[in-house]
């Protein structure tokens, strides 16, 4: 089938009268040719060929399921799909995707850049995922990105309070290597409080302390305007396009597992669309431009999270729960936790310090516990009561003594008895 301009020739150079044999000759084609589309009466079309067998044909069905579930992500798809056998290429699958993404408004703004160590954004995302049962439960997602540099860090926790939202900022420090000299957020109550009648921010008391004993600057995008935290708004999304569709839910300790790991090889490991860099490789370039963290000591009151203790004396944290002493039944303590232990603290008196659990569910209990708890009658428990009776020592002696007792009374003995 000749292409449409050269069909277009033939019928110019028939219209100025010249032959069939000049034709071919003058486009390089044989008379037949010219001959056949002279006496046409229209301009022939090809045939239609039928579709060639793609290597993502027997993964198609799954992919259409994906995309209804809202997963539009051709990495993940990708891995997904090579779990599953596919052997092709990414842009294969790009290509069949692309007429199912969902079209939408693009708004237009000004990209701000910023200077290494200069800046990190902050946000909190919701991530709601369906247990075994049916329900649906909900976790939140920390993230901080350095500006930058584009380093991720990502954290997954069951509560969005202020202990919690400090202790994420101290350990993002820790694992990004130190501190940029402001902290970008939004409208958050967690943040800011209100603003004054000059539009001023009066900051949340207890995170603005936070902020001046670490060593950072908070400030806030715009009202209405989560664009002006882009970078953080756009790592979100990464972690949920990304990351959340291929991760597995057990409870939190074994999804942040998940999450460092995947931040570790695949968000800071990828060209960035922006930067065209990977953002491990300018993380390397930013380090040493981040303010160091203070001591530890400064920040251990910030590594603590407020529990409720049990009317049966334990503390719930992540998969485990540990035991105080019963008179604390209902107060609120401090669990403060490193890698292998979990300190239970009230202001300044540690109560208590256990090895962390190790499977879900697990109860670890406090040495004297129970401790003259009442029973129901309102006596001492017995194994607070035997730890009040001194200890009497008992003489041994020889069953021979009690004979000759016994034989010097009756003068007739027989055995242990007594004959009468």
């Amino acid at each position: 089938m000749l292409r449409g301009r050269s069909v277009q020739q033939i019928y110019v150079l028939s219209g100025q009268g010249m032959p069939v044999r000049e034709i071919a000759r003058t486009l390089g084609l044989s008379r037949n040719s010219v001959r056949k589309y002279l006496r046409s009466p229209g301009v022939p079309v090809a045939k239609a060929r039928a579709p060639r067998p793609s290597l993502l044909d027997p993964y198609k069905d799954y992919v259409r399921v994906r995309l209804a579930d809202g997963l539009e992500n051709c990495e993940v798809l990708l891995r997904e799909l090579r779990a599953r056998g596919y052997a092709g290429k990414i842009s294969i699958l790009k290509d069949y995707v692309q007429p199912f993404r969902q079209r939408l408004a693009v708004v237009a703004t000004e990209r701000y850049e910023t200077e290494p160590g200069e800046q990190a954004q902050v946000d909190f995302g919701l991530f709601r995922y369906e247990r075994p049962d049916g329900t649906t439960q909900q976790v939140y997602g920390f993230v901080m990105v350095l500006s930058w540099s584009r380093a991720l860090y990502v954290e997954f926790v069951r509560r969005a309070d202020l202990p919690t939202f400090l202790g994420c900022h101290v350990r993002a420090f820790e694992a990004l290597g130190g501190l940029p000299k402001t902290c970008l957020y939004d409208n958050t109550k967690l943040v800011v409080l209100t603003r004054d009648e000059a539009g001023q921010p009066v900051f949340t008391p207890g995170f603005l302390d936070f902020s001046l004993r670490v060593g950072f600057e908070p400030r806030l995008c715009q009202p209405y305007r989560p664009q002006t935290k882009g970078r953080v708004e756009s790592g979100i999304k990464y972690v949920r396009g990304n990351f959340w569709p291929g991760a597995r839910f057990v409870d939190e300790a074994g999804l942040n597992e998940q999450a460092r790991a995947w931040v570790a090889g695949v968000a800071n490991q990828r060209i960035h669309g922006t930067t065209h860099e990977r953002p491990a490789d300018r993380l390397v370039i930013e380090r040493p431009t981040l303010r160091p963290l203070p001591e530890r000591s400064r920040l251990v009151p910030f590594l603590r999270e407020t529990r409720t203790v049990g009317r049966d004396g334990y503390v719930q944290w992540e998969r485990g729960w540990y035991g105080v002493s019963w008179k604390h039944a209902g107060q609120t303590v401090e669990v403060q936790a490193d890698a292998e232990t979990v300190q239970l603290w009230m202001g300044s008196e540690r109560l208590a310090v256990h090895p962390r659990a190790t499977r879900r569910g697990q109860r670890l209990t406090a040495p004297g516990q129970w401790d003259g708890l009442p029973t129901a009658d309102g006596r001492p428990r017995r194994e607070a009561l035997a730890s009040q009776v001194p200890t009497v020592e008992v003489q041994q002696r020889s069953l021979a003594i009690y004979e000759e007792l016994v034989g010097a009374t009756t003068g007739l003995t027989s055995g242990f008895g007594v004959v009468r």
